[in-house]
This record gives C-alpha cells, sequence and structure tokens, in this order.
C-alpha cells in the first residue's frame, strides 16, 4: 500500500538513443512511479543532431508529446566522439520507420538544465537515469559542484567486470566514449548503481521473448518489436547468442522493481591512460583495497521478471 500512495520518484533521463535506449524511455513513460522531469540528450551512439531528435521521437511514439527534450553535449570532454551505427544503425533508431517529430526541442542546453533543476528541486529528491556516455553529468558537475550533494542518486548503464568489455576488451562503450567524464563522476561522491555488462548481458530479447511483446499488438510494441529485431543482429553475430542484451531499460527496470535485481558494494575506478585498458571500469568486486565503495555494482537479474515487466509497462502505453 506505501508504494500505491507514495510519490513518484523524480528522474532526468540523459541518454544518446540507440534503441536500447529508447525501450527505456518508454518503459519510464509508461510508469505512474516515475516522474520524468526531463530528457537530456548526449552524443553517443550517433552524433548529437540525432539523439536528440530520436529522444523526442520516441516521446511521440508513447503519445507523450509534453516531455521536455534538452540537446547537451556534442562531443567528449577531451576526446573526439566515437559512434556506433554499426550497432544502431546510420540513424540510431533504425528498424521501425519513425516519423520525424512535431514537439519542439527545447532551447535550454541540457548542462544547464541538469544544473537548474538540480538547484531547484529540493535536495536528493532527483535521480539521474544516465543511459549514455557521462559527458553532461561531468560537465554539470564541472559547472557547478554543489550539485553533487542535492542528486538523490545516479542509476547508469556502464561498464564490466568479469565480462570485459564491448567495444574493446576492457571496455564497454558508454564509459570508453568518455573516461574523463565517468572517471569525474565516479569521483563526485553521489551515490551510484552501475548496471554494467555483467548485468545486461542477462536479459536477451529471445524470440519468445519479443513475440510476448507483439502480441500486445499497439503502435509502441510492433516498433518495440522492430527496433529490437534490428538492435540484436550484431549481437547474436559477435556473441553466438540468442537475442541481443537489452542494457539501457535495466536503469529503470531496477528503480521500479529493485528486487529483480542483486549486486554488492564496491569501489569504481576509471582507466583513462592506458592505451591497451583506457575506458576500463576497474570494479573491486572481490574487495581485495582499501579503496572506499563509490557504487553498488549489479550483477543478477531476474530475466523472465524483467521482461513482465517491460511487457506490463509497454501494455500501457
Amino acid at each position: 500500500m506505501a508504494d500505491e500512495i507514495s510519490e513518484p520518484i523524480k528522474i532526468i533521463i540523459d541518454t544518446d538513443p540507440g534503441q536500447d535506449d529508447a525501450v527505456a524511455i518508454l518503459l519510464a513513460l509508461a510508469s505512474d512511479r516515475l516522474n520524468v522531469l526531463g530528457i537530456t540528450a548526449v552524443a553517443g551512439n550517433v552524433p548529437l543532431a540525432l539523439t536528440e531528435k530520436n529522444a523526442r521521437k520516441i516521446c511521440e511514439l508513447a503519445r507523450k508529446p509534453g516531455t521536455r527534450v534538452y540537446a547537451g553535449a556534442k562531443s567528449p570532454m577531451e576526446r573526439p566522439l566515437v559512434t556506433a551505427e554499426y550497432v544502431h544503425g546510420k540513424s540510431g533508431l533504425d528498424g521501425p520507420q519513425l516519423p520525424e517529430p512535431d514537439m519542439p526541442l527545447q532551447p535550454l542546453h541540457g548542462v544547464d538544465f541538469i544544473v537548474e533543476t538540480l538547484l531547484a528541486e529540493p535536495a536528493g529528491e532527483v535521480t539521474i537515469c544516465a543511459l549514455g556516455p557521462l559527458t553532461n553529468l561531468a560537465l554539470a558537475l564541472q559547472q557547478a559542484p554543489q550539485i553533487a550533494e542535492r542528486v538523490r542518486q545516479i542509476v547508469l548503464m556502464g561498464g564490466g567486470f568479469f565480462e570485459g568489455g564491448n567495444v574493446t576488451p576492457a571496455a564497454e562503450f558508454n564509459i570508453y566514449v568518455d573516461p574523463e567524464a565517468a572517471k569525474m563522476v565516479f569521483a563526485s561522491g553521489i551515490p551510484i548503481v552501475m548496471m554494467p555488462l555483467d548485468v545486461t548481458h542477462k536479459v536477451l530479447t529471445t524470440r519468445s521473448r519479443l513475440d510476448v511483446i507483439g502480441k500486445l499488438a499497439t503502435p509502441v510494441s510492433k516498433a518495440v518489436v522492430e527496433l529490437l529485431e534490428f538492435f540484436e543482429r550484431y549481437d547474436e553475430s559477435k556473441y553466438g547468442i540468442e537475442g541481443g542484451p537489452l542494457h539501457d531499460p535495466t536503469v529503470i527496470a531496477w528503480l521500479l522493481q529493485p528486487d529483480l535485481f542483486s549486486g554488492r558494494y564496491c569501489n569504481v575506478e576509471i582507466e583513462t591512460q592506458s592505451p591497451l585498458t583506457e575506458g576500463m571500469t576497474v570494479v573491486d568486486w572481490w574487495q581485495v583495497t582499501d579503496r572506499p565503495h563509490n557504487a553498488l555494482v549489479i550483477r543478477d537479474v531476474d530475466a523472465d521478471g524483467f521482461f513482465a515487466l517491460l511487457t506490463d509497462h509497454l501494455s500501457r502505453l
């Protein structure tokens, strides 16, 4: 009963859509337990001009055109942008034919929106859901360091440890694109929940799971199936698995049903110097150092429960 009457969790979604980002946004917009204050786009899977447009396309697909979308950083803090069209297609949302968005892009820069929102909202009430490179968040911390003590928590998709990396042997894409930003965020003192490849590779878009979503027979479910059928092809070929990992929706699912997940508090450091391991998340899973814990690192998930949650919420749109 307490959950039914509690106030919705205020969130900012920081994202670089991306098919899996799109599903995460849909999951958030479908929930009455989340209050999406705004969506900030960052360059990552594809350049910023596409990620901000893709975020608006997904809001319109969800019939939530009043959602405020802001464009943030066009490039990493210190490096040239690395993108992933080889996974997501030229548009970032290859698969379905989604119309060009009618809803406007907000004029405020995404970093300024993050700062202004965190300063305006009561301390400890806003959660940041980070689905892409952490450039916007690091720039916000650089611009206004006092926001660190006002964030409730950051729930992010990024990194890997036992699973290794997916863009280099050591590094996961979101961290690899802007490791300097990730280093700043992990050193910020803000409570962090980290969804690494170790957990996202356990939620696979198998044929039977996509069929269940498809049977909802709505414009949203049709688009989701088409997005994921395109998205999974790269990872199916790469890993030799049935279905692709559904990375970013784990962030939203953790907020909605954390008992689906398990992990432990660890120290996480970001490698920024080594040519061999730059972008690596060095997770002290076995507690072999005395470095202080700075993240709850998730390792396991009830995959069937995750897809049941996702399907239920998609049916609401």
